[in-house]
């Protein structure tokens, strides 16, 4: 079976999305090459610094000297620094797309249970690899941008996976309607991310017991309201 994520532009059917808010406080957008490199430059030199010197004490001249280039090139691609953690956060998401559809599609048997574990370990791998993003992502509520396509790639992210659902025949029940089966799903990936968030919070691997824990929570939540397919 072959999983494809949906890109940040297109809307699932569900009627609470709101328009993806991803270009919040982006200038432009680097169209060549090099313009492409300075960009990734920022962004990695953002993350960098934000692992060693956390987020409220980044600035954009910070950011700039870090990647080498003046403050005047930042300016050219981001209006200021939260425009750039913004940009970690999308760029570090896409990231977790593909993660999650690369390891369902290399599920063997795809249950309840397996849906959700490989998931969510799939968001842990990336945390594991971009641990800036949960440093931005518990702090997303000061950064009403971060926050916002936070909830709507959460909410793109419960469509997606309610959708492989419903095809493998593992999340249809005759108690809920179409509406009310998003709002589980929804539901389901907001229970997730914030046990998740928990599990990082103080230790930049993440517990492992929380970890453990968090899966077992959305599993069996899914499990008990799927339970008279």
């Amino acid at each position: 079976m072959r999983i494809r994520f949906r890109s940040p532009g297109y809307t699932p059917p569900v009627s609470s999305v709101a328009a993806d808010p991803s270009e919040s406080g982006r200038r432009r957008l680097p169209a060549q090459a090099r313009s492409r490199e300075r960009v990734e430059r920022i962004l990695d030199s953002a993350a960098r610094l934000v692992v060693s010197n956390g987020v409220d004490g980044l600035t954009t001249r910070s950011i700039a000297e870090a990647a080498g280039l003046p403050v005047a090139s930042l300016y050219q691609y981001f209006a200021d620094k939260e425009a750039v953690l913004l940009a970690v956060c999308r760029r570090d998401m896409a990231e977790m797309d593909e993660q999650v559809a690369s390891d369902l599609a290399a599920v063997s048997e795809l249950t309840v249970h397996s849906l959700v574990e490989t998931s969510m370990r799939a968001f842990v791998a990336v945390y594991h690899r971009r641990p800036a993003f949960m440093q931005i992502w518990m702090r997303g509520r000061a950064n009403p941008a971060v926050y916002d396509y936070g909830r709507h790639h959460n909410r793109r992210i419960a469509a997606n996976l309610l959708a492989l659902g419903v095809q493998a025949g593992l999340l249809t029940t005759d108690r809920y309607d179409d509406d009310e089966m998003s709002a589980i799903a929804e539901l389901a990936v907001e229970v997730g991310d914030k046990a998740l968030q928990l599990a990082f919070q103080h230790d930049p691997q993440g517990d492992p017991f929380l970890v453990d824990q968090a899966v077992a929570l959305v599993a069996d939540y899914l499990e008990r309201v799927t339970s008279d397919r």
